[in-house]
């Protein structure tokens, strides 16, 4: 991971530094077989400085680049970056602001992250995938009671703390998990904010 510092940002009321940085797992690696393209997960996005939370969004990240030597992988970051708007990534993350969950769709919707875990996976595919694990949710309960900085015990919970909590409780997660996480809070904290305001998708976590 590489910050840099000159490039940033304060989202409600949180200072925002970019951040670039990539993941090569051994899990992710037949070590055994023939030499094959070497697999990695990049990412260029914000670290919220007060917390290390990582902010990734749609445009970057790369899930699984497969390249076989470095001219390669160097160019394909650099086609990464060229795609990445953080003016647009900003934007989404300060409407997050504009949004708040009550105690009661809070705890509804926390329901419901702990059920997603437990349904058939037919169920699951029939909504959008939530990818934090049960002791994660926990986590982010927790942190609605304890966090100094996103927590909001007795009142409106914004959706900007909300993502928080989702990319707090994510920092447990192992390295080759991490990103995916990371990415989905986003499309989490994004999906349940449109729903909110009447899109359908990720309806279902909040009725």
């Amino acid at each position: 991971v590489i910050e840099i510092p000159t490039i940033y940002e304060t989202v409600n009321g949180n200072r925002l530094t970019l951040t670039i940085g990539g993941v090569r797992a051994y899990n992710h690696t037949n070590l055994y077989s023939k030499k094959t393209a070497e697999r990695f997960k990049v990412f260029i996005g914000f670290t919220c400085k007060v917390c290390t939370n990582l902010c990734v969004s749609t445009d970057g990240y790369l899930s699984c680049l497969e390249v076989t030597n470095t001219n390669e992988l160097y160019r394909a970051i650099l086609e990464l970056f060229n795609r990445y708007d953080p003016a647009k990534h900003i934007h989404l993350m300060q409407t997050l602001g504009n949004t708040y969950l009550t105690e009661h769709q809070f705890c509804q919707l926390l329901g419901r992250m702990r059920l997603y875990q437990s349904l058939p996976q037919s169920q699951q595919k029939a909504i959008p995938r939530m990818l934090l694990t049960d002791s994660q949710v926990n986590n982010v309960a927790k942190s609605y009671i304890q966090d100094e900085n996103f927590g909001s015990l007795g009142s409106d919970l914004s959706m900007w703390k909300f993502y928080n909590l989702l990319t707090g409780a994510n920092k447990n997660s192992y390295i080759d998990s991490f990103l995916d996480r990371a990415y989905n809070a986003t499309e989490m904290a994004i999906g349940i904010n449109a729903a909110l305001h009447g899109d359908d998708k990720y309806r279902w976590f909040i009725d």
